[in-house]
């Protein structure tokens, strides 16, 4: 069973971060000022679109940002590199520079960071992940990215593996305290049901430990993804917008269903295309999807 009460604490304590950051943002204005910037904040914004950077074969690569640009996208969702041979690439100084040159020159923004090099480098059972991503907490505090998303898929599969659950856990309580002084969260992707997830967030106990949820993802397991948004709720901290069968708005994942669960649970931000179908070719595929998601995830709502 949930500890609902772990979970009420969490909340607590990510409510205490808005509320410290809001106090500090409106205590020099004055009152109708406060009213007016408090307001604002209320406001939810609309939806950014992006795309990982593996998604349209620049893995790791700045140039992403510029392809991203041209399909009409407002940023990339930069993968670390690296695999079971070599360290991470994103932890070369130099690479992210190259990035904020990028950044600035295309006028665009960067989603979050991945590590996609869990899947072969389990978090759960190899020792060099764990260090890595205490590395990558210093590296997103260097790029000024607030999201880094762990995968469990593959080597790195949580599914039915209560030990592996126990050590990832474990793994998560001990880095979570430097997440949170740094204000980067660690977003869990997995085959795991919203309940499981809520079982690992609970015994973490830490704001800075979330989930990134993948529709698709989530369909193939063959769970009721409109369901596990509106569960999972504010524990969600970004999305994969993902079709495994056919173009967006042509197979079996109903985006206006996922925005509906959306709206529920006052999600606005970032929704990253991952996997696209490509029968159109990367570049003209991925404008396509992208087009009919404007239509429903606007930058304005």
């Amino acid at each position: 069973m949930i500890d609902r009460e772990l979970s009420r604490r969490q909340m607590l304590a990510t409510t205490a971060y808005t509320v410290a950051g809001l106090t500090l943002a409106t205590s020099n204005l004055s009152a109708a000022q406060q009213e007016q910037a408090q307001k604002k904040q209320r406001t939810p914004p609309g939806f950014r679109l992006g795309v990982c950077d593996w998604t349209i074969n620049k893995r790791c690569d700045p140039g992403a940002l510029a392809l991203a640009k041209k399909i009409g996208l407002d940023g990339v969702q930069v993968d670390f590199g690296g695999g079971p041979d070599k360290d991470p690439l994103l932890f070369n100084a130099e690479l992210q520079s190259r990035y904020a040159e990028e950044v600035k020159a295309q006028s665009m923004r960067i989603a979050s960071l991945a590590m996609g090099a869990l899947n072969e480098v389990a978090y759960k059972s190899d020792p060099r992940a764990e260090k890595w991503v205490d590395q990558a907490i210093d590296v997103a505090q260097a790029m000024r990215q607030r999201i880094i998303l762990l995968a469990f898929f593959s080597k790195g599969d949580l599914k039915n593996d209560a030990a592996g659950t126990d050590a990832v856990v474990s793994k998560l309580k001990n880095i979570a305290s430097k997440a949170e002084k740094a204000r980067v969260t660690l977003a869990v992707e997995s085959w795991l049901s919203a309940e499981e997830h809520l079982k690992i967030l609970d015994r973490v106990g830490s704001p800075a430990v979330q989930v990134y949820y993948d529709v698709a993802n989530s369909h193939k397991m063959g769970y009721d993804i409109y369901k596990e948004i509106r569960t999972l709720g504010q524990q969600i901290c970004q999305f994969h917008a993902k079709d495994n069968e056919q173009l967006y708005g042509k197979g079996a994942i109903d985006f206006q269903r996922v925005r509906a669960a959306m709206d529920e649970i006052d999600y606005r931000g970032w929704l990253v295309m991952e996997g696209t179908n490509v029968s159109l070719g990367v570049e003209e595929s991925c404008r396509y999807d992208a087009e009919y998601l404007k239509t429903l995830f606007p930058r304005r709502v």
